[in-house]
């Protein structure tokens, strides 16, 4: 009978954990509560009986938990114990007789917890304190049944499985817990010699049991949000905090204040005449050179653009400047160079002067300012 209970007590157990979802880390406090059946040991002379038990703990880590825990359970004397044999003609009424056990645990239990597994296995480690009452018959004494009253160390070695049930986690284990209680007078009448008994009591633990969580669900911290000197939303290798120009585009050159930066291929020396859109020989070994810089860097993209000097109108200027570029740009794409990787031809008129000068003759005459350049797109 004793083995079909603790057959019944581990399989409910386990059905009730294979539905649960894995047991994740949660630090909170719980309050736990358990119900099983007490296989008291033979020697005792009492009674299998059933238990419940009460506690409070806290997962320490991932994989290991911590409980302390209150039991009680009543394993009555066996009704043939309570009349020792005391020879011929004694008179004694056979009947059960008080035994009675509470005590503390301090259970420690280490989890195997798998990702994904819908229910986890656990070993358990504890130790506690037993506290005993027990009735004895003291016949023929007037007084009789007579009361002991005491506690012991009590060790406890167990295994078991636990799962999340939403709300709840649930648990079957089965343990064995020594008890140190070498005064019994049960164990005394079971010994057919009358001889000492027994220092230690292994009694079998067979329980289904839940575990309540206290307070809220623990959520994950929110991250604190990406300080703009974290963060660099264009990609020009400029945090957002500096960056002034934050819509700059892949492959630009970029300044430290996240601005392009104009990069122009040096063009010293195509220069013009004053008043005049026509390129001078000087300047096309110049030319010659650009085109062989744009042959050797097929991916790059240049501004054709052309300058006056200060002399003249700003109207007059900047048609002499579209002039002056459009020069440079026929000479670029009659020599090979596509006309799909030039910008342009832009005219500037005056309005970029490399030198200041006086806007009034002769002084306005200024040959640096009256030239072309190529500037660099990407």
């Amino acid at each position: 009978m004793n083995k079909k209970l603790l057959c019944a007590a581990l399989l409910c157990g386990l059905g009730v954990a294979q539905a649960a979802s894995a047991q994740t880390f949660d630090d909170r406090w719980y309050i736990t509560g358990d119900v099983g059946y007490n296989l008291q040991d033979s020697d005792r002379g009492t009674k299998d009986a059933p238990f419940v038990a009460v506690g409070v703990g806290k997962f320490l880590t991932p994989n290991w938990s911590l409980d302390g825990q209150l039991n009680f359970q009543n394993p009555y004397g066996s009704s043939d114990m309570a009349c020792p044999n005391t020879g011929a003609g004694s008179v004694c009424s056979p009947r059960d007789l008080n035994w009675s056990q509470y005590g503390v645990s301090f259970d420690l239990r280490r989890h195997f917890i798998a990702e994904g597994r819908s229910w986890n296995p656990y070993l358990l480690m504890g130790l506690g304190y037993q506290r005993h009452e027990e009735e004895f018959d003291n016949f023929p004494n007037p007084d009789s049944p007579g009361q002991r009253k005491g506690g012991d160390v009590a060790g406890k070695l167990g295994l078991g499985v636990q799962g999340d049930y939403g709300r709840v986690a649930v648990r079957g284990e089965l343990a064995v817990r020594l008890d140190a209680d070498n005064g019994s007078y049960g164990a005394l009448y079971s010994d057919n010699d009358h001889n000492d008994g027994k220092d230690w009591f292994h009694d079998v633990l067979a329980s289904v049991g839940v575990v309540i969580p206290l307070g809220p669900e623990p959520t994950a911290p929110t991250p604190a949000a990406p300080s703009c000197s974290d963060m660099d939303s264009d990609g020009d290798g400029v945090n957002d905090c500096d960056d002034k120009c934050p819509g700059s585009q892949a492959g630009q050159t970029i300044g430290p204040d996240g601005c392009p930066v104009q990069v122009a291929i040096d063009l010293k020396g195509v220069n013009f005449d004053f008043d005049k859109s026509t390129l001078r020989p000087d300047a096309v070994s110049i030319l010659n050179e650009a085109v062989s810089i744009l042959q050797r860097y097929p991916d790059l993209r240049v501004e054709v653009a052309g300058h006056t000097d200060l002399c003249g109108s700003d109207t007059y200027n900047q048609g002499l400047s579209e002039r002056r570029a459009r020069a440079v740009y026929d000479y670029l794409t009659s020599n090979g160079v596509d006309a799909g990787r030039l910008v342009g031809p832009n005219g500037y008129g005056e309005s970029r002067p490399l030198v200041q000068t006086p806007q009034t003759l002769p002084d306005c005459k200024n040959e640096t300012n009256r030239r072309t350049e190529l500037n660099v797109q990407n």
